[in-house]
């Protein structure tokens, strides 16, 4: 079952009906100023730390669904009021439609011959939320309407709103000017920072009270003063503040009305402070609110914007028989990729902005699926996360974006985070050729006095794995690897004992197959990236402790039909035909044979086949099997879950983009393009009603075969499954790879593809790709020619000359 469709012209998700199975949100900003928008307007906003900077209030796992704040909109018609967005007044609506775009959204309602379109965006470069509200009267009779303004201020700490809201019940303070409501909690106390809300019309009244608004007893859907159709000009002492605008609107037959409405945020230079006594300094916030005096200005910004995406969305497009594959490819893929870039995994409608802040594993990866798009934002972030690595080469596991500052709560020893460094660099450099990143004078836990040039953060990075290592030879798994769920080590801690201190030197030697498996895979573009810069040395170091931890997988980690997981702290087998429950785990016989683990053998294709027959459903691949049914102390939180859902055999769609490039590296694309489709969202747009989540994002996790509620899908938007599954199609199964030298191409396709072409911007030239098939074969290029010309092996050269070229390539 549907519940919308998409537009692709326009690069939209239509959704045509408010009760979509769960919210089916999307994203505004792009640079220090986001929100969080659903399809009937919930949702909040924040000013670059969705904790430290959250503008507006939302309320999480609310009853009802999705009714914990927003920017909402009432319209008064002559005793009758409704919102455009249905929510929150939930009144039927004549007609529904709500279009997310890139980086806008576009809510439009009809009830009673009142047509209102509602348009939310952040602008580029600008530090606020611009609404353009369209009020139309369709009707053969004049229309006296009110229209009333919404949101809810946050008390700037957002996790304030759950731990000390008595204070904040103190502490709310605003100041009306004209038309502007201006939010000023903690002015006085930080004295540089205030948010406002604001129109561009004459405003019959306003209230910024929200007791007053709403009544101590009503909720959203029926405040007391649309209700009443007249505001009460509440003044915010103390507890929590508000603001809302009522405009009259007159209405003649036919006759449109539009208004702009700006959510904005100021943060004043310290010399910038007081006007006077207890007044704002509104110099910045006027000159926001006249930048968007007008529609036409308004619809500037959004052509500003959707050139933006545009240029952004054309460094990789394809043109295919598939629309599906060419609307997850060439829109939404790489537009959910951006988003994780701008929000790691911190702010979703299942991630609070409190808690996660940026995770250095996460936003290592999720660069991987952005940094062709923005290479020098990503250079940028780069440099960001290493500071926050540690001298012995480990990690903070999370960091606050704001203050970039490593969290000491969570700490690190998550000892796969090092490794995932080393991919990210050695990314942005075959995508840029930019080496000079690796000279960059970094600090390690931030502190500039240890700071040391990248490319040895890399090295330490690399080190890490080798100096920490269990009595097979194998990594040790410290409090755990990219499965954080996997707790080998936990069990064994004496009480108050923190997980710190599990190293090497403790005698705890749970091991990980699957950071063996990351080991050769990273370990091997290391060395490569030593032996580019001439350092031959150190290539031929990592070389040799790269085919020395091969060698220790094929013997200690390798189980007869397919990977091991882990050994756990007893040296007894994770993820082998021996155990019980938990005989195969999805994590390492990807990445060990994206490494080269038994290609030549065998024993890939063989691991390869016990993944689908064992771990394959109809919704993806599950990540371990048997599901776990009881508790197992030695595996930690893993087998708390009920069998199915999350990391306990539920479907995680972030590894099983593993299994698609480790079917491409073995040449089987009918199966890793297979896998693609099982969870690549466009795909699971028929079955919406099952699956719940957005039919055009990614979520991280599906309900598996074991789950009561199988193929439903949880946790959508920011996840690692964007990039992952972006590199996996666009480089291991379209083949469109950046190296050193230029642009590889080498497809693992189904074979009954005729071909498809593909246009990528590399350093500068537009390549443009003619993959044709006239053979029929999964794999393999026998001619390529670039510009005319015939050139021997597989990679573009770069050019430098910002021209168009014309490549094709013959497979066979």
């Amino acid at each position: 079952m549907k519940y919308g469709f998409f537009d692709d012209a326009k690069k939209e998700y239509v959704i045509t009906t408010p009760t979509t199975p769960y919210p089916w949100i999307n994203y505004l900003g792009s640079q220090e100023f986001f929100s969080l928008i659903s399809n009937t307007a919930g949702g909040y906003s924040f000013y670059k730390d969705a904790k430290l900077r959250r503008i507006t209030r939302f309320r999480y796992n609310n009853v009802p669904l999705d009714l914990g704040g927003g920017r909402y909109y009432y319209l008064y018609d002559n005793g009758d009021f409704w919102s455009p967005g249905w929510a929150p007044a939930r009144k039927e609506l004549d007609r529904y439609e709500c279009r997310h775009g890139m980086g806008y959204t576009k809510i439009s309602g009809k009830r009673n011959d009142i047509e209102t379109e509602v348009t939310f965006f952040v602008p580029l470069n600008y530090n606020g939320e611009v609404h353009k509200v369209v009020v139309k009267n369709t009707g053969d009779k004049k229309k006296e309407v009110k229209l009333f303004s919404f949101i809810e201020w946050c008390l700037w700490n957002a996790q304030d709103d759950q731990t000390n809201f008595q204070r904040n019940f103190n502490t709310g303070e605003v100041e009306i000017k004209g038309s502007v409501i201006y939010h000023k909690t903690e002015y006085k106390e930080r004295r540089d920072h205030y948010a406002f809300f604001s129109v561009n019309a004459p405003i019959e009244g306003f209230d910024s009270d929200r007791e007053s608004f709403i009544g101590t007893y009503n909720g959203f859907e029926n405040p007391q003063v649309v209700a009443a159709g007249k505001s009460n000009n509440s003044v915010a002492d103390g507890w929590s503040p508000i603001a809302s605008h009522c405009l009259a609107i007159s209405l003649e037959p036919g006759e449109t009305k539009e208004f702009v409405f700006i959510l904005g945020y100021v943060e004043n230079p310290l010399e910038e402070k007081w006007e006077s006594k207890n007044v704002i300094n509104k110099k910045k916030a006027e000159d926001m609110i006249a930048k968007f005096s007008d529609g036409a200005a308004v619809d500037k910004a959004l052509d500003e914007l959707a050139a933006y995406w545009d240029g952004l969305l054309s460094k990789y497009t394809i043109v295919s028989k598939d629309d599906k594959l060419n609307r997850m490819v060439n829109i939404w893929n790489q537009y959910q990729c951006m988003v994780t870039f701008n929000l790691s995994r911190s702010a979703s409608y299942f991630e609070s902005g409190i808690g996660r802040g940026m995770g250095f594993r996460d936003s290592n990866q999720d660069l991987l699926g952005f940094l062709h798009q923005i290479p020098d934002r990503a250079r940028e972030r780069i440099i960001d996360l290493a500071s926050t690595q540690l001298e012995d080469g480990g990690a903070y596991h999370q960091y606050q974006p704001l203050t970039k500052r490593g969290n000491d709560e969570i700490g690190g020893n998550f000892n796969d985070d090092p490794l995932w460094l080393i991919l990210a660099v050695v990314a942005y450099i075959k995508e840029t050729g930019d080496y000079t990143i690796l000279d960059v004078k970094t600090p390690f836990d931030n502190d500039e006095s240890k700071a040391t040039p990248l490319s040895d953060h890399i090295k330490r990075s690399f080190d890490h794995v080798i100096n920490n290592v269990g009595p097979h030879g194998l990594p040790l798994i410290g409090r755990a690897d990219w499965n954080d769920c996997l707790n080998l080590n936990c069990f064994s801690m004496e009480p108050g004992e923190s997980f710190q201190t599990t190293t090497s030197k403790d005698g705890r030697v749970a091991e990980s197959v699957m950071i063996a498996g990351m080991f050769v895979y990273i370990g091997k573009e290391y060395a490569k990236l030593m032996e580019k810069i001439g350092n031959q040395a150190e290539a031929d170091r990592a070389n040799k402790e790269v085919s020395k931890m091969k060698d220790i997988i094929m013997e200690h980690g390798f189980d007869g039909e397919w990977f091991l997981r882990a050994y756990d702290d007893f040296g007894k087998k994770v993820g082998s035909n021996e155990n019980e429950e938990g005989k195969i785990f999805i994590e390492s016989q990807g990445l060990c044979i994206m490494g080269g683990c038994g290609i030549e053998d065998g024993k890939a294709i063989k691991t390869l086949d016990a993944v689908e027959e064992r771990l394959g459903t109809k919704y993806g691949l599950v990540l371990n099997n048997p599901a776990f049914t009881k508790y197992y102390v030695e595996y930690g939180e893993i087998s708390t879950y009920p069998a199915g859902y999350k990391e306990n055999a539920g479907i995680f769609c972030h590894n099983n983009a593993w299994i698609m490039c480790a079917e491409a590296v073995v040449g089987r694309g009918d199966k890793a393009f297979d896998y693609y489709t099982r969870i690549a969202p466009a795909y699971t747009e028929e079955y919406s009603e099952i699956h719940r989540m957005e039919p055009y994002v990614y979520s991280q996790m599906v309900a598996g075969k074991d789950a009561g509620r199988f193929g439903e899908a949880k946790n959508s938007w920011l996840t690692g499954t964007a990039s992952w599954n972006f590199v996996a199609i666009s480089q291991f199964i379209l083949g469109i790879i950046p190296e050193y030298d230029g642009l590889m191409v080498n497809p693992a396709i189904p074979a009954s593809w005729d071909g498809y072409q593909v246009t990528r911007l590399f350093r500068g030239d537009i390549l443009k790709i003619t993959i044709k098939n006239p053979n029929h074969v999964s794999a393999g290029v026998s001619k390529m020619t670039v510009d005319g010309k015939e050139i021997s092996g597989n990679i573009v050269p770069v050019f430098g000359d910002g021209m168009e070229h014309e490549v094709e390539v013959i497979l066979g």
